[in-house]
């Protein structure tokens, strides 16, 4: 076998998700962002668990009505949203619509008018708040994304017919460690309520994941600290939070195999039947992608030194580069590689059509059972 398996771990998936539940305060609201990883069978098992689902599409909300008939997503959101976007976000019932401009916000009116629906809104804000060391930014200055302050201020006070502004909504960045988020959180809530006088307030996600350290974990329970503090100072509000990568992204694995080994002006390549066009995280990110070996004892064919080699896939372009190691050891043709920490903006965000490759297989269960059992099976397979 050759083709590369998807692996999801909905076990522990379940597990991380109950103790991020449980470090969180009872009154906070917790809801996964699909964007993150729609897959079904990720969705059915973060149900019992969260307290709704955020959507960023209309292809989500199928995807939602297809893997949780009946459950009614809790918001909707994203930038430029059309006028069907938004007629869908109505008709699914969406409990919080996500507005990003007040020209959105005239048009979801207008819709909701038609519809005799109410459209029930969050404002997403861009708020001057400094997100000192995240890896992304997409608020506290110029960006697409979210309306100037004073612009919210206005369409709370006047929101247009058929709109019932409840809050407000902010991403401002991701990346962002516990003592930080929960500031976020702090100065978010703090200017939503004194400035706009909501009383629900989402301040979005954006939890560090390090993929340099796979047994790293965002620090939860201080986080949750930091938001117990936010809604003992503003008795009767409303918060949300809504992560994804850092729920999601330890439960997934891709597997691979090394089909050659090469050594070139004086560096080893190992190349595996798969790559970025099914793993496109270490491309988006920039980084080398944590994995493991399980070694083909039974296979003939070059194999490293030992000492730093790179690991690449199938697609005709140097860019085509899914990790970098000097610890991994020898790596020879017929060895399953595990790269960990794939459960996260990894298969959904790829340039699948790229060569028109096969696509990968998907199962559920112990990555690493799954490769020791590919790896134990004669070579070539």
């Amino acid at each position: 076998m050759t083709r590369p398996v998807y692996v999801h771990d909905l076990d522990g998936l379940a597990v991380h998700a109950r103790a991020i539940r449980a470090a969180l305060p009872g009154p906070v609201e917790l809801l996964y962002a699909v964007k993150a990883n729609p897959d079904p069978g990720v969705l059915q098992t973060l149900s019992p668990v969260v307290d709704g689902f955020e959507t960023a599409s209309r292809g989500e909300l199928r995807r939602m009505a297809e893997a949780l008939p009946g459950r009614r997503p809790a918001a909707y959101a994203g930038p430029g949203k059309t006028d069907e976007d938004l007629a869908a976000a109505l008709a699914a019932g969406v409990d919080r619509i996500h507005v990003e401009s007040p020209a959105e916000l005239r048009r979801l009116g207008a819709l909701a008018v038609a519809a005799g629906t109410p459209a029930r809104v969050l404002l997403r804000v861009n708020l001057p708040v400094d997100t000192p060391g995240a890896s992304l930014v997409m608020g506290g200055g110029p960006s697409p994304f979210g309306m100037d302050p004073a612009d919210a201020v206005r369409c709370a006070r006047r929101p247009p017919a058929g709109v019932e502004v409840r809050g407000v909504h902010t991403h401002l960045a991701s990346g962002l460690d516990a003592p930080l988020a929960g500031a976020v959180a702090a100065a978010v809530v703090h200017w939503s309520v004194t400035e706009v006088g909501v009383e629900e307030v989402d301040v979005g996600g954006g939890m560090a994941v390090d993929y340099a350290d796979p047994t790293a974990r965002f620090d939860w329970v201080s986080y949750g600290r930091a938001l117990a503090d936010v809604v003992d100072a503003h008795p009767g509000l409303r918060l949300r939070v809504e992560p994804g990568r850092s729920v999601t992204a330890y439960c997934g694995a891709y597997l691979a195999e090394v089909v050659d080994v090469k050594r070139s002006h004086g560096e080893w390549f190992a190349v595996v039947a798969g790559g970025t066009h099914h793993l496109r995280t270490p491309a988006a990110k920039g980084h080398p992608q944590p994995f493991t070996v399980h070694r083909r004892r039974a296979a003939d064919g070059p194999r490293s030194d030992g000492g730093a080699v790179t690991v690449v896939g199938q697609l005709c372009t140097p860019k085509d580069v899914l990790s970098r190691s000097a610890t991994a050891g020898p790596i020879g043709v017929g060895d399953v590689l595990v790269f960990a920490m794939a459960g996260a903006y990894a298969w959904n965000i790829s340039h699948r059509d790229f060569l028109l490759h096969e696509p990968p297989e998907f199962r559920t269960g112990d990555p690493h059972r799954v490769a020791g059992e590919w790896a134990a099976r004669p070579y070539p397979s």
